[in-house]
């Protein structure tokens, strides 16, 4: 085991991967000497040279139709996006060729090499252009896995795991935890599975759902519920596409409630389709209506950052009212 902050984590899991399958590149704007914005590719260009890790023009299109083309034939291409919010421009690569590549060809031809990091969501006094959370607009889109780690030891297992994985996968990484707190990563490769999600704490009263920054809100938010004698089943959901529903259906069915909380905002956020989901299927078990802590339906503003957030309060004051309905 070794200390490793996220972007550490992040790194290692490149290096890794890149040591492992000399068919692994890494590319995206500024990822070369420089290490990208926030040095997640650091020295990867000095050891695998400019074939293996170069920098890109900036247009993100272009990115992310050469990593289609790379996945096309038999590479696994890592390709970064500087930030979440840039994404955008690719949309239509993204959705309209990476997740249809496969489908449309009838399994002659895919591209579930290709890998696309993307730093997402707020606390970094970024504002409106550096501060979103886009993971549910590609959720509604079939052929695509979209996974959001919590700390360094998730972040290097799920990398890992969505390299090797032969399906294309939107990796989101929670820019603000980068290098907030280092924690305990094995050392070598390990992958973690996507498409489960993971109970980090039983409880009897309601089950608290989440995933990427959110989990350290709600470990705050579930602290303070629990001085107040309720019992809270937390969830990390890791993967949103596809999402683990047999996993929050059996806690639903256990607690009779649920809170979800995400950074993005309310209106189209993926609580609402965790939400329909659920009441479908444990409806005649909840003791009160599904519960979402979300961003608000503006812009991400930069003054006001923190009043934007879903912080722990506001997931604490939702536990409250949930059990005491």
């Amino acid at each position: 085991m070794a200390k490793m902050n996220m972007l550490q984590a992040i790194n290692d899991a490149l290096d890794i991967a890149m040591a492992a399958n000399d068919r692994v590149l890494c590319f995206g704007e500024d990822v070369g000497v420089f290490g990208g914005v926030f040095r997640a590719t650091s020295n990867l260009q000095q050891k695998y040279g400019k074939d293996r890790c170069f920098n890109t023009p900036l247009v993100e299109q272009g990115i992310i139709g050469f990593a289609n083309g790379l996945a096309a034939q038999g590479s696994y291409p890592v390709a970064e996006i500087q930030f979440a919010d840039y994404i955008f421009p690719a949309f239509d690569q993204i959705v309209n060729e990476t997740a249809k590549f496969r489908y449309r060809s009838g399994n002659l031809f895919n591209v579930g090499g290709l890998t696309i990091r993307a730093p997402y969501g707020g606390g970094i006094a970024g504002g409106l252009y550096h501060s979103q959370s886009p993971e549910a607009y590609f959720a509604h889109t079939p052929g695509l896995q979209i996974v959001v780690p919590r700390n360094p030891h998730q972040a290097k297992g799920l990398l890992l795991a969505s390299i090797n994985d032969p399906n294309p996968t939107l990796f989101f990484e929670p820019k603000r935890l980068y290098r907030a707190s280092t924690g305990e990563v094995p050392e070598g490769e390990y992958e973690l599975p996507i498409g489960e999600a993971e109970v980090l704490k039983e409880g009897s009263d309601v089950t608290v759902l989440g995933w990427g920054a959110q989990m350290e809100v709600i470990d705050k938010a579930v602290e303070l519920a629990e001085a107040e004698g309720f019992s809270c089943e937390v969830i990390d959901l890791r993967t949103i596409l596809p999402w683990d529903v047999e996993t929050v259906a059996e806690s639903v069915l256990k607690t009779g409630r649920l809170v979800i909380t995400h950074e993005a905002p309310l209106t189209g956020g993926f609580a609402g389709e965790i939400a329909a989901t659920i009441q479908e299927r444990c409806f005649l078990y909840l003791e009160s209506p599904i519960a979402r802590v979300t961003g608000i339906d503006t812009p991400f503003p930069l003054v006001l950052e923190k009043e934007h957030f879903p912080n722990h309060l506001k997931v604490y004051e939702a536990i409250r009212e949930s059990v005491e309905f």
